[in-house]
């Protein structure tokens, strides 16, 4: 098992693994067994922070992990929507496959999509957003990320991507645009950088 990285999907966590004042709702998802996902934090070695999803936006709740709990875990590049669905972002993650295949990089549906696909509960609805992955571990040219861009705007709803380069997260969105810095984040926080694929500039 590779060591968890942010938006990963993981199973093993319990109920009594919850801090004491954890909310009813949380008890049950754990109960259920359902899966916990990967967010951007330090944590202790041995350890691994998570994040749990209820119903609606309201029911998040940031936690830490065993990594010696960890029964399952999966990446969002293992998750694609199969077969016809009603619901826009679903429809949105088969149009833009093979956009994102051709650009020969690891990708994979997080959010509410990467959650319904990999536990089958059903959290979409008619206004979900497409949030995607996209591993860049060598940089990509502002000019290229426009073209990327502009070739998923055309998705039957919004389409967020995530680009994931070695120091940390940042927007497609962003990196299209025309700003000199950009929000990247990682376990240390968010922070304004010129080159998100720079360890040393991300790291100061």
């Amino acid at each position: 098992m590779s060591a968890p990285q942010p938006h990963d999907l993981l199973w093993g966590m319990t109920p009594a693994a919850l801090p004491v004042d954890a909310p009813a709702w949380a008890t049950q998802v754990l109960a259920a067994g359902q899966p916990v996902v990967v967010r951007r934090a330090c944590c202790a070695a041995g350890w691994v922070a998570v994040g749990l999803r209820g119903e609606g936006r309201a029911q998040r709740l940031g936690v830490q992990m065993r990594l010696a709990d960890i029964r399952r875990q999966l990446r969002p590049e293992a998750l694609r929507g199969q077969g016809t669905s009603p619901w826009a972002a679903l429809q949105a993650l088969a149009s833009v496959a093979p956009v994102l295949d051709a650009c020969g990089l690891a990708w994979g549906p997080t959010g509410g999509v990467g959650y319904q696909l990999a536990t089958g509960v059903e959290v979409l609805h008619a206004a979900s957003d497409l949030d995607l992955l996209l591993r860049t571990p060598r940089p990509i040219s502002r000019v290229k990320a426009r073209e990327l861009l502009d070739s998923l705007d055309c998705g039957p709803c919004r389409i967020d991507v995530q680009l994931q380069t070695p120091a940390g997260g940042i927007a497609l969105r962003e990196w299209a645009g025309v700003a000199q810095r950009v929000l990247l984040k990682s376990a240390l926080g968010a922070r304004l950088v010129a080159d998100p694929w720079n360890l040393l500039e991300c790291a100061a």
